[in-house]
């Protein structure tokens, strides 16, 4: 993607073709490996950053609609530069934080996430904006099994069942990548999302939580 190569403002650090190609467009795309995310029509990226792995899904999903959420003005300003220069109709920047983002809550068929913030955390800002059936797919990189467990007790809590977690090699010689992946089974409870920072404050997961009936 030229725009991140030649624009000074693009918010990554890995500037070159072949590094954008490597660690952006072939990891973002990496996800393509789920049939959950092939077959999503409302896709909500969080914590987009220089737009992966938003826009390259918006290019290989022609049909979804993808909106490419993202707290940080600056950041958000690029994604629009880029969404123009890739001449996308299917996708669109949001300047929002995810857990202020009313007009996503309950609409989406997948949410993507690429090493935001920690499983349990994701699984928060995802659970609201997620339609029954819709997917959480979180990119990260060694598996932690205190982080799994306790985002399996944070999904518990938020209406969520964890997935399947599968190994990726986007490229030759990458190593510790892992797609997780959380299923929507069941309503989310009315007191989330809470209000912006908690879930990163105050995350859910420990032992002690447990579903509110």
């Amino acid at each position: 993607m030229q725009i991140v190569a030649g624009d000074g403002q693009a918010p990554t650090t890995v500037r070159d073709r072949d590094g954008i190609i490597r660690d952006h467009l072939a990891d973002s795309l990496a996800a393509l490996e789920l049939a959950s995310v092939r077959r999503a029509r409302s896709i909500a990226d969080l914590g987009a950053g220089a737009g992966f792995p938003g826009l390259p899904l918006a290019i290989a999903l022609p049909a979804a609609s993808v909106a490419l959420v993202e707290s940080n003005g600056r950041k958000c300003e690029f994604i629009e530069r880029a969404i123009g220069a890739c001449g996308l109709r299917n996708a669109r920047a949001v300047h929002s934080r995810a857990e202020a983002w009313t007009d996503g809550l309950g609409c989406c068929d997948l949410v993507t996430a690429r090493a935001v913030d920690s499983l349990a955390v994701m699984a928060e800002y995802a659970a609201p904006l997620l339609r029954i059936g819709g997917t959480l797919v979180a990119w990260r990189g060694r598996r932690d099994v205190a982080e799994e467990k306790a985002a399996s007790r944070a999904a518990e809590v938020l209406g969520l069942a964890p997935g399947v977690v599968i190994r990726t090699q986007p490229y030759p010689g990458a190593q510790h990548r892992h797609l997780h992946s959380f299923t929507k089974t069941a309503p989310t409870p009315d007191r989330f999302p809470r209000r912006p920072g908690m879930a990163h404050k105050r995350p859910l997961g420990a032992a002690s939580d447990r579903p509110r009936r």
